[in-house]
């Protein structure tokens, strides 16, 4: 007597509705990213925080000892000198960014001969990496061999000071190379922002009789602003990740006056193998970058133009 075989069950998979599918289907997609996070940042970041409660050098098992961590940090005047080095410098650097290259984005924004190739060289030191970058402006900072003094004394018969050795130049000095270094990122940016802007509001405003300082502060400047915002994030956490120049080009000095926050962490753990004290000053240096780009959201309701949100309530109140 045959026996008749027996339907085979429907797999898991094809019991799933249509929605479930697609839901199954984008967790897979991000699996990576999510694995990504939790291996790469998360763990990390939770193993700082419970590392900056014990005192550790590498070489014997941590021991905890609670709060000492950040009282003994709080009452280090190299770490309150390494903040103040460090927002000086942001103080400097980051508004120095956005003018330069919003400035440069305007100018090759204009119908000149070989854009093309003045975009690319303006571009070009983006793509340099950051030590080679330290190099060549150790170069030009060389108060005996470098271009800059050399051309301060034939030009105009100064001598230049000894940049990256002079405790009242050498900010400045880092600021400048900081500015050069990202002013081709900052200026793509805001190129495609500019292109982006109507042609026809530039219309009406010249109907209108405005000239060209009024048309950039009441068309071009609203219609940059979330740009602008984005630059002013990414610089300051730039800022307070600053780590190649002062490594390669100073280490700190002189004197201290570039003892840049990242730099002081970088002496504590891997020179003095003081782990515990160089994970609590990464804690409070995650809560200062925090609570300055939080400060900076809160306040780009104020003068963040979004075209989207104005269409909306012109939409609403029609």
């Amino acid at each position: 007597m045959t026996q008749t075989a027996l339907p085979r069950p429907a797999s898991r998979f094809r019991r799933l509705t249509m929605h479930q599918k697609e839901a199954l289907t984008a967790y897979l997609f991000i699996s990576p990213w999510v694995f990504g996070f939790l291996f790469f940042l998360l763990v990390p970041l939770g193993s700082t925080i419970v590392l900056s409660f014990y005192k550790w050098d590498l070489l014997r098992a941590p021991r905890f000892i609670g709060l000492d961590n950040y009282t003994k940090l709080f009452r280090d005047p190299l770490f309150r000198q390494s903040l103040s080095v460090t927002i000086r410098y942001g103080l400097g650097r980051v508004p120095l960014g956005i003018i330069t290259g919003l400035a440069t984005a305007i100018l090759l924004n204009q119908r000149v001969k070989f854009v093309g190739m003045w975009r690319v060289i303006y571009y070009m030191p983006v793509v340099l990496p950051p030590v080679a970058i330290s190099l060549l402006w150790m170069w030009i900072y060389n108060p005996q061999y470098g271009i800059l003094n050399g051309f301060l004394w034939n030009v105009f018969g100064i001598k230049g000071p000894a940049w990256l050795q002079s405790t009242t130049w050498v900010l400045p000095s880092l600021m400048v190379m900081a500015v050069w270094a990202a002013m081709g990122r900052n200026m793509l940016i805001y190129l495609s922002g500019l292109q982006s802007i109507s042609e026809e509001l530039y219309g009406a405003a010249k109907v209108d009789g405005a000239g060209p300082l009024r048309t950039f502060f009441s068309i071009t400047l609203p219609m940059l602003s979330p740009i602008i915002f984005f630059n002013l994030i990414t610089g300051l956490i730039d800022t307070f990740k600053l780590f190649t120049q002062a490594y390669v080009m100073t280490q700190g000095g002189p004197r201290n006056a570039s003892l840049f926050i990242y730099y002081y962490l970088f002496q504590n753990a891997f020179q003095r193998f003081k782990m515990g004290y160089a994970s609590a000053m990464a804690v409070v240096v995650t809560l200062i970058i925090l609570a300055i780009t939080l400060s900076v959201i809160r306040s780009s309701k104020v003068w963040v133009y979004y075209e989207g949100e104005l269409s909306r309530g012109d939409d609403d109140n029609g």
